[in-house]
Formats: structure tokens, sequence, C-alpha cells
């Protein structure tokens, strides 16, 4: 029975990269046991295959580097169950991490179809739930870079930018709508999501009826399209009663087409 392997040899029987080995020796993880004083060349032996294998299988589990030093170092089973309980509760909390990362794919996706297949230029009446939000009472006027205030949002809430997959949203004012001015915003807002935990206060937009249009555009489109949402809402003997909603449902952050993007205006009203 052979009794010495180089180091490609432990490479090919236990397909470990050779630079993975080697850098296994450096730190002190697995070390050759034996040493050619002639040729200086360094060879394993089979008294280190478990130790190759534990570390193997310890490492399929996610443990880090660092902990299998101190397991090899003070090795019992008291250590082992410690080390794989602790690396438990660390796959639980990736597993909610990722769960949650998908739920907001998911919502996303679900976003971007139902602004690819909507009816545009239709105005619809619609009741929405309650939403949380992000508020940041800025004024913004049509032209303006959106991205700063934007990102002073994102860093003053503490919300996570690195998952935000959430839409954004500007308003006008009440009187500056009544006044038929729509190149100006009064505020800007994120919807967040049931997941997104924010460091401050937000604010939360109630359930209520909604006057909505969806066109192809962008927010230098809108003024028309308030228009014809005004002329409905004289018609039907409607009365706004809050600030617009206006949200880009797919803009230069999906698309490089301009003919592609989706802009949605929302009216809260209620019948006179």
């Amino acid at each position: 029975m052979k009794d010495f392997f180089t180091i490609g040899e432990m490479s090919k029987l236990f397909l470990v990269k050779v630079e993975t080995l080697r850098y296994y020796d450096e730190i002190g993880l697995l070390k050759p046991q034996y040493t050619n004083k002639q040729t200086n060349y360094r060879y394993y032996t089979t008294q280190q295959f478990e130790r190759l294998n534990s570390i193997k299988y310890l490492r399929a589990l996610g443990v880090p580097i660092s902990k299998l030093l101190d397991f090899f170092n003070y090795r019992d089973t008291d250590t082992l169950v410690t080390l794989l309980n602790a690396q438990k509760s660390e796959i639980a909390l990736k597993k909610q991490e990722l769960e949650k990362i998908e739920r907001k794919i998911s919502r996303r996706l679900g976003q971007i179809e139902d602004a690819i297949n909507t009816p545009l230029d239709t105005i619809a009446e619609v009741k929405l739930p309650k939403w949380r939000v992000a508020h940041l009472r800025r004024e913004y006027v049509l032209g303006d870079d959106i991205e700063y205030p934007v990102s002073e949002l994102i860093k003053s809430y503490g919300i996570d930018g690195d998952v935000f997959l959430g839409k954004v949203g500007i308003s006008i004012s009440v009187s500056d709508l009544k006044a038929n001015r729509f190149n100006r915003y009064s505020s800007i807002f994120l919807i967040l999501e049931d997941e997104d935990q924010i460091t401050d206060s937000d604010i939360t937009f109630p359930a209520r009826e909604y006057l909505r249009i969806r066109f192809k555009g962008s927010h230098i489109s809108a003024s028309q399209y308030y228009n014809k949402l005004f002329v409905y809402m004289k018609r039907h003997h409607y009365e706004l009663v809050d600030d617009s909603i206006e949200i880009a449902l797919i803009d230069y952050g999906i698309t490089n087409d301009i003919d592609k993007y989706v802009t949605e205006i929302l009216l809260p009203y209620v019948r006179l």
C-alpha cells in the first residue's frame, strides 16, 4: 500500500484544487506530514486523509476557515456540536435574507409585467390599499436630476440600498394641481415593502380611491395626462383631495429604450 502522496495526487484523490491545499498548508490547517530531505518535496500520508475529509465536509456546510482552525485545535464532540449549531443559526439567517430578496424580485417582476401589459392612455377608477413610504419634502422641478434626492432619501431613512427594488414616486401639491402647474413637484418618496426596516418613522398613504392613468413616456410627458384626468374628474363631479402620486413603472433603470417607458399618475378623489 502506498504511504506517501504528492500534493498533485492528493488533489486528484480528493478533488481539491492544488492552490487550496497550498493555502491550507500556509495557514496551518493541513500541512504535509513528511519532507524528503534530498529533494525537498513534501508529502501527505494516509493518516491525513480523515482530516482532509473532515475539512471538506465542514467547508461544504459553509463553516469559515477561521472556525475550522479553532475546531482542529480543540477537537472534541462538544466543540463540533457547538460549531454545527452556530453554523445552523447562520444558515437560518442567510435563508431568511435570501427569501426576502426572492420576494422582492418576485414583486418587481410582477410590477414590470403589469406595466408592460396594462392598457395605456385609459383612465380607471381604482381603490388601492394603504402604502408605507419613506417620504422627503423636497421641491423638484421637471428636468432636474432626481438621483441625488433618491440617494439622500435612502440614506436618511437607513434603507438598505443593496436590496432595494421598490418604486420611486414624486408628488405635485394640491395647490399646484388646481392651478394647472404640472412641472413642479413638492415631494419624493419610496414605496416600502413589508421587509423594509427603516431607522426613521415612515408615513402611510391611506387606502383610498384614485383616478389612474398610465402612459408611454416619462415625467416630461405627464402634463397632458394630468389635464385628461381633470377633465374626467370635472365631468364626473369628483373632487381632488390630496397631492398627486406619479410613479415611473418602467424607466432608464430598466431599459435604454425610451419608447418603452411607462409612467403612472394617481389622483386621490372623492365624489361630490
